[in-house]
């Protein structure tokens, strides 16, 4: 049986990593307490206020880029999946960082940031970059404030324009939550009207799984 190390390989990269990445400009037209956690099943969450999880599927190139400049962040052990407690404190905690974000940043395609139409992904080290570097910045945010790595992944969808885009998923006891840079209110998964493609596994940031939704009906 074929097994996947922690951190992604040259030879993991061949018919398994998506060369598909987010294309389009993707940025906005506006700018670890024990008692905070619990132990989720394994298994997808039943009911609509949390995406239904597929198979393994390819990985985006970006976070394959991502890994090989930054392998620290990416060298890790594989986890039991988590979710965070939603109390008014750790949603404060979140929109707290979701506006931090969106305006700290200023928003640039990839193109004109980086020079290349590949899928690049980095922390905002001089102050700009797309929805990925939006969500990156979030997750290592969130992380640096106690939130737990398995309840924070990088998520692909289609937004209502019909483009990529990337947005950080949290994973809570009472649901999938959204942190988006086009919008500074924390949403549903399924209040977002965003066709959701993948996201990292709970338990293995290294390994992305299929979704293959419909976020509902957008709510802003």
């Amino acid at each position: 049986m074929l097994r996947f190390p922690h951190v992604l390989t040259s030879s993991f990269l061949f018919g398994v990593v998506s060369l598909v990445g987010v294309s389009s400009l993707c940025v906005s037209p506006a700018a670890a307490q024990s008692t905070w956690f619990k132990r989720t099943s394994t298994q997808p969450a039943a009911g609509a206020n949390s995406v239904a999880v597929g198979g393994r599927t390819s990985v985006p190139y970006g976070w394959v880029d991502f890994c090989h400049r930054r392998p620290k962040e990416c060298k890790v052990p594989a986890l039991p999946a988590t979710s965070v407690r939603l109390t008014a404190q750790n949603l404060s905690i979140l929109k707290r960082i979701n506006q931090k974000a969106n305006r700290s940043i200023k928003p640039v395609s990839n193109y004109d940031h980086w020079g290349t139409t590949m899928d690049h992904r980095d922390y905002p080290v001089d102050g700009k970059g797309d929805c990925k570097i939006y969500a990156l910045y979030k997750r290592k945010l969130l992380r640096e404030a106690g939130f737990p790595r398995q309840a924070l992944l990088m998520t692909v969808v289609r937004d209502l324009n019909n483009e990529g885009h990337s947005i950080l998923t949290v994973k809570t006891d009472k649901g999938d939550l959204i942190l988006d840079n086009m919008v500074d209110e924390i949403r549903p998964w399924n209040a977002t009207g965003y066709y959701f493609l993948k996201r990292q596994s709970q338990q293995n940031p290294n390994i992305w799984v299929s979704l293959n939704q419909r976020g509902g009906t957008p709510k802003t």
